[in-house]
């Protein structure tokens, strides 16, 4: 009876498991929808930002550099942006993110941290390093208002040349079941030193001069470039969770059927033994 009872309480915990992974697999959906809508969308935009940017800086001067594409000589340190969840449960990405850190930390010895995301947060501080500052990555959509105080301690660090370069290490959404964690470096911001004429834009009046144009639009850039990081680590953790709480609730089902089976068989076992008593007392008594 006792095996029967603890079988019993197995299938009525898997059962309560397999509903809260289920709901959270429903919840993760819709978020994953709009924030792969969002991801994907924005991608060309920065790419045409980029785009614009090396046709005006080919028509720059050669000895005009502006502060973003100018790296400090003194500064030998790198300040590293990370982007995390702040919740578990999304599979192996955490893993992937933190291998791809400690690999980072690794080959670069001098760095400042920047953490967003709760889950990163106590892997940098076991590093022993600096941290710059440390934000929530939140539970919804980013906002663009994400941006604004990562821009600023970027350019704390990088304008008055603590840093020579700014890297990001981020989840690159390829596809919903495939989420890769990447090192971009984005400051300084290169620009080759000829453009590919085929692809370029004609311009015949710069209203201001490209000069004045420039350090805006990289300003611009570097902005739209840290939100469309956030929008694709925000697209693979519900992607990643969405997946891990789809095959959690298939384990699940399974284990619930083998306990439903396992369950049969030992109250079929009991109902034959009993059975077997009752037809060996009638035996008795007949033989008596």
């Amino acid at each position: 009876m006792a095996n029967i009872l603890t079988v019993k309480r197995r299938i009525q915990t898997a059962l309560n498991v397999s509903k809260t992974t289920r709901a959270m697999q429903m919840i993760a959906t819709s978020k994953l929808k709009r924030g792969q809508d969002q991801a994907l969308s924005s991608r060309p935009y920065v790419e045409k930002l980029v785009f614009l940017a090396k046709n005006i800086a080919d028509r720059l001067p050669e000895d005009v550099v502006t502060d973003y594409m100018r790296a400090s000589k003194d500064a030998k340190k790198t300040l590293l942006l990370v982007f995390s969840p702040d919740k578990g449960l999304c599979g192996g990405l955490i893993t992937s993110i933190t291998k791809e850190l400690l690999n980072e930390d690794k080959n670069t010895k001098a760095i400042f941290y920047l953490t967003v995301g709760k889950k990163i947060e106590n892997t940098v501080a076991k590093l022993g390093k600096e941290i710059a500052a440390s934000f929530e990555f939140g539970t919804t959509l980013p906002s663009f208002d994400m941006v604004y105080p990562l821009a600023k301690i970027v350019d704390d660090y990088f304008l008055e040349e603590k840093v020579s370069e700014v890297k990001i290490l981020y989840s690159h959404f390829v596809s919903v079941f495939s989420q890769i964690p990447k090192v971009e470096a984005i400051l300084p911001i290169k620009i080759p030193e000829s453009v590919d004429k085929e692809g370029t834009v004609s311009f015949t009046l710069f209203e201001p001069s490209p000069s004045q144009i420039l350090p805006a639009l990289l300003r611009h850039y570097l902005e739209m470039t840290l939100y469309q990081y956030l929008l694709e680590s925000y697209a693979s953790e519900q992607a990643a969770r969405m997946i891990a709480m789809k095959n959690a609730t298939e384990n699940a089902g399974d284990i619930i059927d083998y306990l439903k089976l396992e369950y049969n068989k030992q109250r079929q076992e009991k109902i034959t033994n009993e059975i077997l008593d009752i037809g060996g007392a009638a035996a008795a008594l007949l033989y008596d």
